[in-house]
């Protein structure tokens, strides 16, 4: 039985992909660490959280001691690190949070690694997962490949960089083994309202107002965060050692133009008037340093690995709606604060 360590796997991209390798992998032994930030929801993970291949435990990766300790009793063979703060705007109120998870987390995680797998590195994996804003922004045209130069523009993304860059660099030094991958803007259930897609769900559907920076102009690539998962779980089993790749979802979409499809689409599910979720719209000040267009070549990975997107970004889109709409307890206790007491309810009564 392998054991696999999965930082962060209470986190919107994490708990899907914990669910992932928990279902589809019984002789796997999964261990689910994870802070419990704002970012964290166990409730994300009750349909795994009685399997008895799954384990979570609570800590944070910026606790070196804590860190070892946990690698000296799991003996991981694999660790799939998503573990991160994200948020472009809280990196800029307050950067430092930033550079310790992001950055120190991962030089914690590393360390432990190198120290439990130095006598056996065989058959053992290190997958860090990033971001394409390491890349910095995009003209009209062009894509990110994984050879494209890095150009952080936000505290975020220069955090990642700098992981990325330690993660190679602990390759090269210490032979650890590992692999990387830089994936576009992520969407679907259970992401956490800060963020556009379900922000603007969660606003049109109690007529609040929906911000749009600037005049909406900035492309994103968005890809589901299911197809995001499977890529994951293809890259940990096949993917080339020591190798980067890049993960989208072929799907660009200006801003303003997302928002107003939201809107299309909640006017529907809804029942309201064509172009009544519209009038929502405000244009706020623009975001520093905003990056104007990112887009992923994901060729590598599709040739090399045989993975490719199962959705087209409208039917995705929808199913993402549906899913809001149809979890709105979920919701309410995310946006109340009140998803934060599960940990409480369920741990602290054993």
């Amino acid at each position: 039985m392998k054991t696999i360590l999965i930082t962060g796997g209470a986190g919107f991209i994490g708990s899907h992909v914990t669910k992932r390798f928990v279902k589809k992998y019984p002789d796997y032994k999964i261990v689910n660490l994870d802070k419990l930030t704002y970012a964290g929801n166990l409730a994300n993970l009750t349909d795994i959280e009685k399997n008895e291949n799954y384990e979570f435990v609570r800590g944070d990766i910026v606790d070196v001691d804590f860190v070892q300790e946990l690698f000296n009793k799991y003996r991981f063979d694999g660790v799939i690190h998503l573990a991160a703060e994200s948020h472009v705007d809280r990196s800029i109120l307050n950067p430092m949070d930033f550079i310790m998870t992001n950055i120190v987390g991962t030089v914690n995680l590393l360390n432990a690694a190198k120290i439990i797998w130095k006598d056996n590195p065989e058959n053992k994996i290190f997958y860090h997962i990033s971001t394409d804003e390491v890349y910095g922004s995009l003209g009209k045209e062009g894509f990110f490949t994984e050879e494209t130069a890095y150009d952080p523009r936000s505290p975020y993304s220069a955090s990642k960089a700098s992981s990325d860059h330690i993660v190679r660099a602990y390759f090269h030094t210490y032979k650890i083994p590992v692999v990387i991958s830089n994936c576009s803007n992520n969407y679907g259930a259970n992401q956490f309202p800060e963020k556009l897609i379900p922000l603007c769900i969660n606003n049109i559907k109690n007529n609040k107002p929906l911000p749009v920076y600037g005049k909406g102009e900035n492309v994103r690539d968005w890809l589901w965060v299911e197809d995001h998962a499977a890529a994951i779980e293809l890259i940990f089993h096949k993917g080339k050692v020591g190798e980067t790749y890049n993960i989208g979802g072929n799907n660009e979409w200006k801003n303003i133009d997302l928002v107003l499809l939201l809107c299309k689409i909640m006017n529907k599910k809804l029942g309201r008037k064509e172009g009544e979720s519209e009038k929502l719209i405000t244009y706020v000040t623009d975001r520093a340093g905003h990056d104007l267009r990112y887009a992923i070549d994901s060729s590598k990975l599709q040739k090399n690995l045989g993975w490719k997107p199962s959705l087209q970004f409208e039917e995705g889109l929808e199913k993402t709606v549906d899913w809001y709409l149809e979890n709105e307890t979920w919701l309410i206790n995310v946006t109340s604060g009140a998803y934060q007491k599960y940990y409480e309810n369920l741990y602290d009564k054993r």
